[in-house]
C-alpha cells in the first residue's frame, strides 16, 4: 500500500497540496509560502518532488511564515527558508550584517568558520556563501541537511540554530547555545564583554589536578550546574573580571594541554563526583597556540540530584570526609540546604517502602 504524500504540486493551480487539501499558493511570483506548522511530519523526499514538478528543474524557495493567518501579500517571511537548487533540496539564510569593510572573501570564510562546528553536530554541510546582488548588507547562506530521520521541521530548525549564531558572533550577545558553538568554533573572543551569567563559569588557568584542592575545586564547578535546573558550561583558558554587579569576561588566555589534559581532568570528576553526570562533554579547543578546556554540563534529570562531591574546601582548607552539594543561582554558588537534602532522602524512602510518593 502506497505512502499518502505529505505535500504535493498541483501544476493546474500552481499550488503545493497539504494532507487534507489544503493549499499553499506561490509567493514573491513563483516561490511559495508555507507556516511552521505546515512543516511539521513533511517529509524532505516528497517536498523535494513537489518542487522539482513545480518549476521543472529550475530553481524555487519556500519561504516560511509564522504569522497565524497565511496572506500571499501580507505575512512576513522568516530569514530561514527551504530551496530547491541542483536537485537538492537546501536550507537558505538572509543574513545581513554591517561588516562593510571587510573583504569578501574574508567574510564567506569568517563565517564558514564559525557555522562549520554547529553543522557538523546536526549532519549539515555548508554549501555556498554568497553576497546578496541587490543588497551588500545581506548575505545568502546555503545548508545542505542529511535528511534521513528528519521532517522539513528539523531541517527549518537546523536554518534558525544557525542563523542564531551568525547573530551571536555579529551582535556578541550569546545564548548558551550559541555560546558552546562559538566555543567550539574557535571564536571565544566574540565572548569578551558579556557577564558570566548563570549558565558560564570561566577560569583563567588550569585546575590544580595534581592536589585534592584542585580535584574538589573541578568536581564543585561541574556540580554546581549539575545541581542547576539548566545546567551549563564551565571553561577553562577565559579570564573574568569582576565589575559592579557581577563579573565579565575580560580576556582569552589559552592553556597548554597534552595528551593526558582531559584525561585528568574526567578522573578527578569521576572520582570526586557521585552520580556521574549524564553526557558530560570535555573537550579542548585549540585557540591562539594553546587550548581552552570547556566542560559541558547538559540539564540533568530529576532523579539524579543533588549530585554530591567527595570532599569540602572550608577556609581554604581540604576536610576531605565532608560531602559538600552546591547549585549555581545567577552568578553565584549557593549550597543546597539540609531540610532539601533531608526532603529528597524522605522522600525517596517512601517510595521505596510504599512505591508512592507521600502527599505532603
Amino acid at each position: 500500500m502506497a505512502v499518502p504524500k505529505s505535500v504535493a504540486f498541483d501544476k493546474r493551480d500552481h499550488v503545493l497540496v497539504l494532507p487534507g487539501g489544503d493549499e499553499r499558493r506561490g509567493y514573491d511570483g513563483d516561490n511559495f509560502l508555507l507556516h511552521t506548522d505546515d512543516l511539521d511530519g513533511m517529509r524532505p523526499t516528497d517536498l523535494r518532488a513537489a518542487l522539482k514538478r513545480a518549476m521543472d528543474g529550475d530553481d524555487v524557495t519556500v519561504n516560511i511564515t509564522l504569522d497565524d493567518r497565511l496572506d500571499e501579500d501580507l505575512s512576513i517571511a522568516e530569514p530561514v527558508a527551504l530551496s530547491y537548487a541542483h536537485g537538492q533540496l537546501l536550507v537558505t539564510l538572509c543574513f545581513g550584517t554591517d561588516h562593510h569593510d571587510v573583504e569578501e572573501e574574508r567574510i564567506a570564510e569568517l563565517l564558514g568558520s564559525v557555522l562549520r562546528p554547529y553543522l557538523q553536530r546536526n549532519r549539515s554541510t555548508l554549501a555556498g556563501v554568497e553576497l546578496d546582488p541587490f543588497d551588500p548588507s545581506i548575505w545568502n547562506i546555503t545548508l545542505a541537511c542529511s535528511t534521513r530521520g528528519r521532517d522539513a521541521a528539523e531541517m527549518f530548525r537546523v536554518g534558525e540554530g544557525a542563523l542564531a549564531l551568525l547573530v551571536a558572533y555579529d551582535t556578541g550577545k550569546p545564548s548558551r547555545e550559541t555560546t558552546l558553538d562559538l566555543l567550539r568554533s574557535g571564536n571565544a573572543h566574540v565572548l569578551i564583554g558579556q557577564e558570566e551569567g548563570p549558565w558560564l563559569d570561566v577560569k583563567a588557568d588550569h585546575y590544580n589536578l595534581q592536589t585534592p584542592h584542585g580535584k574538589i575545586s573541578i568536581a564543585q564547578a561541574v556540580s554546581r550546574f549539575a545541581n542547576a535546573e539548566n545546567g551549563g558550561i564551565v571553561v577553562v583558558g577565559i579570564r573574568g573580571k569582576k565589575v559592579p554587579g557581577g563579573e565579565i569576561i575580560s580576556s582569552i588566555c589559552p592553556v597548554p594541554v597534552d595528551g593526558r589534559t582531559l584525561r585528568q581532568y574526567q578522573d578527578a570528576i569521576e572520582k570526586y563526583l557521585y552520580p556521574p553526570p549524564d553526557f558530560l562533554d570535555i573537550e579542548a579547543v585549540p585557540v591562539n597556540g594553546g587550548s581552552l578546556i570547556v566542560l559541558h554540563v547538559p540539564a540533568q534529570p530529576e532523579e539524579l540530584k543533588p549530585f554530591l562531591v567527595h570532599g569540602a574546601i572550608v577556609d581554604g582548607r581540604v576536610e576531605g570526609a565532608f560531602i559538600s552539594i552546591v547549585r549555581r543561582r545567577g552568578e553565584s554558588s549557593i549550597p543546597i540546604t539540609a531540610p532539601a537534602v533531608h526532603a529528597t532522602l524522605a522522600a525517596g524512602r517512601a517510595l521505596l517502602r510504599r512505591g508512592e510518593l507521600p502527599k505532603d
